[in-house]
């Protein structure tokens, strides 16, 4: 290792390699079995997980991009069996939530940003170059396409997808496909939905409960109430009506060809 500076307190793991050129402050921890490459800056109150790889000149842990960030004291938190590549930067949380978590088995692609305050959940992939606004929650399962940009506060609910250079600005449900623009419903995720083990008749389930939300029933609320009293209760329907009731931005439009 060539002018590798560690801090003095950090908590380093077993067998964590570390390359060239990388910075890890004080009030960091890393566990064990992760591979940090060249270039990386692990800023204080950066926790990291198990198995994690991190490539070449990403920054972790940097002081979070809000103007009313006043150097309280937040984290970054980040799980197991997570790939960051290059050139990624993720920064810690402010005064709103303490701190930006990134859960465990993700793939965040090179040159992404996620910002302040964030939650990713676990087995999403973050594609190249995508931007992500403060306090963006993004369920697990779910695939955003590169170049997307993402608003604060927006919520992508669990195995979606989101097409490449997409601007969200409303809340995506889980389960569909979001492409076009402006931003719409395009169907249900089939290959995700798939290759996750989600049988024909649940994915028919589905598909009928979309219908009503976004084709059949042009006010939301009563295409919730006839999904309710028309629908067998599933995990599934419930999960689609809770996080349709309570997106505070609004959701995606249906398909509008």
């Amino acid at each position: 290792m060539k002018n590798v500076i560690i801090g003095k307190k950090a908590s380093i793991g077993m067998n964590v390699r570390i390359g060239n050129f990388t910075t890890i402050e004080n009030d960091v921890v890393i566990g064990d079995n992760t591979w940090i490459g060249n270039n990386v800056n692990i800023l204080n109150g950066t926790r990291i997980g198990e198995n994690c790889q991190i490539y070449s000149s990403a920054v972790l842990g940097g002081n979070p991009q809000d103007l009313k960030y006043n150097n309280e004291y937040s984290t970054l938190e980040i799980g197991n069996n997570n790939i960051i590549r290059e050139f990624v930067t993720i920064n810690k949380g402010t005064k709103s939530k303490q701190k930006t978590v990134i859960g465990s088995d993700n793939l965040i692609m090179s040159n992404a940003h996620i910002g302040h305050d964030c939650f990713i959940g676990n087995h999403c992939i973050i594609g190249f170059s995508v931007g992500m606004a403060g306090e963006v929650i993004v369920c697990d399962y779910v695939n955003i396409s590169g170049l997307t940009a993402i608003h604060q506060f927006s919520v992508i609910g669990e195995h979606s997808i989101i097409s490449g250079i997409s601007r969200v600005v409303k809340d995506i449900p889980p389960y569909i496909v979001a492409a076009r623009e402006p931003l719409s419903y395009v169907g249900l995720n089939l290959v995700g939905l798939k290759r996750r083990g989600f049988e024909t008749e649940k994915l028919n389930e589905l598909k009928e409960i979309y219908r009503i939300v976004f084709q059949q029933k042009r006010n939301t609320t009563l295409a919730l109430e006839f999904i309710e009293k028309h629908f067998k209760q599933t995990i599934e329907r419930d999960k689609i009506i809770d996080f349709i009731r309570n997106s505070t931005r609004g959701i995606i439009k249906g398909n509008q060809e």
